[in-house]
């Protein structure tokens, strides 16, 4: 009997690819720029329905080699990716980007371990991955319905500690590792020949922002991606191309609200539980999943704001 996880993606495996550029059934990707292709995830949970595929992932297309960015939920997602990328262009896959640890933008990593290809991510993932992956094990297996191995949690080869510069012939992509925002891995791709900034789970547009990892941590990166002369930015959920910097004023309105009320609270003696039931809610009617996000938010913000210096 085939598994959840299989049985989901065996037909999208099984549909002929198109030529050259064209839409994929099922992974649905487009070329919001010229060379790069993304897939729109779903504003879901990972469960058994939709095997975890709802992030963002894609690739970018130079003249001499492809970089994927994020390589999906499952193993499967992965293997669709990898041929949507030989279906897209001839020119192989030599980097595989991972923007952080989160288990849906890493479970395809294997589809694309062979020699020849790079795996680049920030100089903390692959602690984090070490970190997390006895947890994300037993998570996967209850919610996607397969228990990912050592084999799934693929480590950069090429660390980035700062920026790194990948050439790709013709197109050059400025990698930047970004201090504790989203979580403690948090990376960006620059494609300097569209102005194309890829942000992953830095931008949420319409999911709720999920706060993994500092809040006050993420609004300082925030003030910085601000300078960053890009045309379009994607995401890590949410629409796969948006003006810059627009697409952040309703994430930072979001997280500047959480900073602001909890630092109320806590001056004002509250306690977390108070916070979790009365911050916020005002911003409920603009985000999807606030129900299933916004208290962890909370908790994660008070903890660290109530240690801040007077």
């Amino acid at each position: 009997m085939k598994s959840p996880l299989a049985a989901c993606v065996l037909a999208l495996l099984a549909l002929p690819l198109p030529g050259n550029g064209g839409p994929l059934p099922e992974i649905s990707l487009r070329e919001v720029a010229p060379g790069v292709y993304v897939h729109q995830g779903v504003h879901q949970l990972p469960d058994r329905h939709n095997c975890g595929e709802i992030a963002n992932i894609g690739f970018i297309v130079g003249e001499r080699c492809v970089a994927v960015v994020d390589t999906g939920g499952n193993p499967e997602q992965g293997e669709a990716l990898k041929q949507a990328v030989a279906a897209a262009t001839p020119v192989p896959v030599c980097y595989v980007i991972n923007t952080h640890v989160h288990p849906d933008h890493i479970y395809g990593n294997l589809a694309f371990k062979k020699p020849g290809v790079n795996f680049v991510g920030h100089y903390k993932l692959e602690q984090a991955m070490a970190l997390r992956a006895p947890y994300y094990r037993d998570l996967a297996e209850r919610e996607l319905g397969f228990k990912p191995g050592p084999e799934h949690f693929i480590p950069p080869d090429r660390p980035v500690r700062d920026t790194l510069e990948l050439e790709l012939g013709g197109r050059t992509l400025l990698l930047t590792a970004h201090p504790t925002a989203h979580t403690d891995s948090d990376l960006s791709v620059y494609d300097q020949k569209t102005r194309t900034l890829w942000l992953a789970d830095l931008l949420f547009m319409g999911h709720t922002p999920v706060v993994d990892g500092s809040l006050n941590g993420w609004l300082k990166v925030i003030d910085k991606l601000k300078g960053i002369d890009a045309r379009l930015a994607i995401p890590g959920h949410g629409p796969v191309s948006a003006a810059w910097p627009l697409a952040l004023i309703s994430e930072e309105r979001y997280l500047r609200m959480l900073q602001t009320e909890i630092r109320a609270a806590l001056k004002a003696n509250k306690t977390m539980e108070w916070a979790m039931a009365n911050v916020g809610q005002s911003a409920r009617p603009e985000w999807q999943l606030f129900d299933e996000f916004h208290q962890r938010n909370i908790a994660t913000a008070f903890a660290e704001l109530e240690w801040e210096d007077e």
